[in-house]
């Protein structure tokens, strides 16, 4: 018989890479359905609802500034919100999923690539050899980032991590 105390399991964290995120008010929602924290990271100054498991932190402006924050701090039994696939990658690299704002979930299998064309598409439109960006933020991507952060928390909870 073991009685040696058990880890206590660790609680989610939401952590949103905020200053162009579509979807803070879905990442609210679904939060505050499963009563998991939320930690929304900016440059600036961004409204939150008054909600003891939302938490605003604004950090220095620069590049890389709020990426750098999340990443010190996100790892296994948090999920960050971002559509940043360098950021994405190294908050994988830490243990954290990671979701997008279409509903993408990045995973180690597709992060490589999703780099990769991320850095050949900044190369063309640098190269003048490509002018559009991406397609517009539709309803369908809102449904998707819904159905996929209310999927990332349950499987979360169903491998120990607690809210």
């Amino acid at each position: 018989m073991n009685d040696a105390p058990q880890p206590v399991p660790k609680p989610i964290v939401i952590y949103v890479d905020a200053d162009a995120c579509p979807v803070k008010a879905e990442v609210y929602r679904v939060a505050g359905r499963h009563r998991v924290r939320v930690v929304v990271v900016s440059n600036s100054l961004i409204a939150i609802p008054r909600d003891p498991l939302i938490e605003r932190v604004v950090v220095e402006s620069g590049p890389d500034v709020a990426d750098n924050w999340i990443v010190e701090r996100a790892g296994r039994g948090d999920i960050v919100v971002t559509a940043d696939v360098p950021l994405a990658a190294r908050c994988l690299k830490a243990g954290a999923a990671a979701i997008g704002p279409t509903g993408k979930a990045f995973t180690g299998d597709s992060i490589g690539m999703t780099l990769a064309t991320r850095n050949l598409l900044t190369d063309l439109r640098d190269a003048g050899q490509m002018t559009g960006g991406p397609r517009p933020f539709a309803a369908r991507d809102r449904s998707a980032f819904l159905s996929a952060l209310d999927l990332a928390i349950g499987r979360l909870k169903r491998a120990g991590f607690t809210v």
